[in-house]
């Protein structure tokens, strides 16, 4: 009996010493209606509900090249894009712009010449024209794929040919929840077409990350993407604890900082911290937090800027008709010799609608700001400072000379009213551009 007894005893200790390692650890079987990548996550207490009715998430019908026909809430690469505020990528085949331009005006770069290490000359050549495309899910109305090109028809009308095979968002496919027909993963040759439709009233859509990024420039608020890619409650967190692996998902989570060498303190909601490492998207290795911040559009903030994010409950979003057509760009354009130019506008050969994007980086934090957005820009100040943009309300951010506002922009060109050619003015001679503002600001 005694033997029997000690046995129970034990028995009852190895299971008390189980239950504690995983109450420690927080591990949980979960099922993930929203279609997380995996259903095995370390939780703490969710954070409360928003009253929400989803129509921040991207929703659509997508044709396939069967003829089969698939409606419901989006997800581009079944774990990237899920928001109208979200940007579609690619590569334009062709710039429509540059045969507006004289060839002998057309910009030139310099590149030096070396064979084994050593310097023979330098070598001059025109800027590559060649864009990349970016267009927030809300400014597009259709997406389709015709032969080697896929083709987006904005809601202002026009339309932009891809490059179909440039390893743009297309590539990566398209995650649809059809309430008849279940979840399917589409790959990109499955695909004909997507028509964006407003997005109904949606039951089982997971949380969107909202909340505050600290950075040395300063605050950044609005819908968080981690390392680009996450961007909804049921999305985890992957890193190692105690030479463990865990998976915490960010509806648990309350607070992400920096902690070196090289990791994240994690706080969640219950106030327990856990110091993650390991994997790069808790560290150096992270690609960057973009931040929907309404006063700029969005920012993108680098890992070396980044110092701690705060959480917060928020709602989906702006929805599919939040999102204006995009109207010409237009403004007026005075030179370094003070010829002033007036009508519509194209910014470096490029950006022609008042949905497309000033970018530029200031201190590790990569700013993407829709012209719509924008007052004025000033390429090189008098007092030889960087380049300054002025924004609607009057707020003047100091750039650094890259990216749009670097020397590798093609130039602008002005339709003036009535018609005609359009005058063509290099980068290095504009002094100053002031654009007028739209009649709604998305």
């Amino acid at each position: 009996m005694m033997k029997l007894l000690i046995g129970f005893a034990v028995l009852a200790a190895v299971i008390a010493l189980v239950l504690l390692v995983v109450g420690q650890r927080s591990f949980v079987r979960v099922d993930d209606p929203a279609g997380a990548s995996s259903p095995a996550a370390a939780l703490s207490i969710p954070a409360p509900p928003v009253a929400d009715d989803g129509r921040g998430f991207l929703y659509g019908r997508v044709t396939t090249a069967g003829g089969g026909v698939y409606r419901g809430r989006l997800r581009w690469g079944g774990d990237e894009e899920a928001f109208w505020g979200h940007y579609l990528n690619g590569l334009k085949r062709t710039n429509p712009w540059a045969p507006f331009v004289p060839p002998e005006l057309l910009p030139k770069e310099r590149r030096e010449v070396e064979i084994l290490g050593i310097r023979i000359g330098r070598r001059q050549r025109r800027v590559d024209l060649g864009r990349p495309f970016m267009a927030r899910f809300g400014d597009v109305r259709r997406i389709e794929a015709r032969g080697r090109d896929v083709r987006v028809t904005l809601k202002s009308g026009t339309t932009i040919d891809l490059d179909r095979f440039a390893a743009g968002d297309f590539d990566d496919g398209v995650r649809v929840w059809d309430a008849e027909r279940g979840t399917v993963d589409l790959g990109p040759r499955r695909i004909r077409a997507i028509e964006l439709l407003p997005t109904p009233p949606l039951d089982a859509a997971p949380s969107r990350l909202y909340g505050t990024v600290r950075t040395p420039q300063g605050d950044f608020t609005g819908f968080l993407q981690w390392d680009r890619h996450e961007c909804t409650g049921s999305d985890e967190l992957v890193g190692r604890s105690d030479g463990s692996e865990l998976r915490l998902r960010f509806d648990a989570i309350r607070s992400i900082a920096r902690h070196a060498p090289g990791g994240s303190l994690v706080t969640l909601l219950d106030g327990r911290e856990i110091v993650l490492s390991g994997n790069r998207k808790v560290g150096s290795g992270n690609r960057g937090i973009y931040v929907d911040d309404r006063r700029y559009g969005r920012v993108l903030i680098s890992w070396e800027a980044f110092e701690r994010a705060d959480l917060r409950p928020a709602g989906s979003g702006p929805a599919y008709d939040d999102f204006p057509p995009g109207r010409p760009l237009t403004g007026s354009v005075v030179s370094r010799s003070g010829r002033r130019l007036a009508g519509r506008l194209v910014f470096d050969l490029d950006e022609s609608e008042t949905t497309e994007t000033l970018d530029a980086p200031a201190g590790g934090v990569d700013y993407t700001i829709p012209f719509a957005r924008i007052a004025a820009v000033v390429p090189a100040p008098a007092d030889g400072d960087g380049p300054r943009v002025t924004l609607l309300g009057g707020e003047e951010l100091e750039l650094e000379a890259r990216g749009d506002l670097g020397a590798g922009n093609a130039g602008l060109l002005i339709f003036a009213a009535g018609g005609g050619r359009p005058a063509y003015l290099p980068w290095a001679d504009v002094a100053r551009l002031e654009l007028e503002p739209p009649p709604a600001v998305p």
